[in-house]
């Protein structure tokens, strides 16, 4: 564990700007995201070309993100050619009943817990029939939920061959930025999943 309180597969997120409205905020932020991958407007486009060129597809399990993940990925033209759907599965119950979660992993651990990322994603890729998954669970905030802070965020991942990855992340920040984070997040997973 590193003296900041994070270990490997932990990111901890500290997000200043100085956008007058969220939407400058996030585009402040987007300038400045660390990663190898593409960024900006072309970032998203770029993930789609390399999906196109490899002929994989995608799809989504979204709680807290609800839909912002799949709509990102909707603003590349073209992008039927990878993008099978989106599940949004904000209710506790439908992360069973839409996404396959286990019934008794959530009564035990909770909706916001990597095992659950990783069950969304391989629920998003088995329902959707795409070749990788991705998922987002955490919480939003402004408050805590069940004594999970605002701001604890899961990532999943799951591809061929029964990969997976999960990240957690630690965003102290509001809901736009949260959810805007998560989406970043787990866009960058796959393409690092991809390279």
């Amino acid at each position: 564990m590193s003296t900041d309180g994070t270990t490997p597969d932990t990111a901890a997120v500290r997000v200043s700007t100085d956008g007058a409205t969220p939407q400058a905020a996030a585009t402040e932020l987007d300038r400045r995201r660390p990663g190898d991958g593409p960024t900006g407007a072309g970032r998203v486009d770029a993930l789609v070309a390399r999906l196109v060129a490899r002929g994989e597809t995608v799809a989504a399990a979204e709680s807290l993100t609800g839909g912002l993940l799949t709509a990102t990925l909707v603003t590349v033209p073209g992008v039927s050619r990878v993008l099978r759907g989106g599940l949004v599965v904000y209710a506790t119950d439908l992360k069973h009943t839409l996404a396959g979660v286990d019934a008794d992993l959530l009564a035990e651990r909770g909706p916001v817990d990597p095992d659950v990322a990783v069950a969304l994603a391989r629920g998003a890729r088995e329902r959707c029939g795409a070749d990788w998954g991705l998922s987002t669970t955490g919480v939003a905030g402004p408050g805590p939920q069940d004594g999970v802070p605002a701001g604890t965020v899961y990532v999943g991942l799951a591809g061929p061959d029964g990969r997976t990855d999960v990240k957690k992340l630690s965003v102290p920040a509001d809901r736009a930025t949260v959810r805007a984070t998560s989406v970043d997040v787990a866009l960058d997973l796959l393409w690092r999943a991809t390279a």
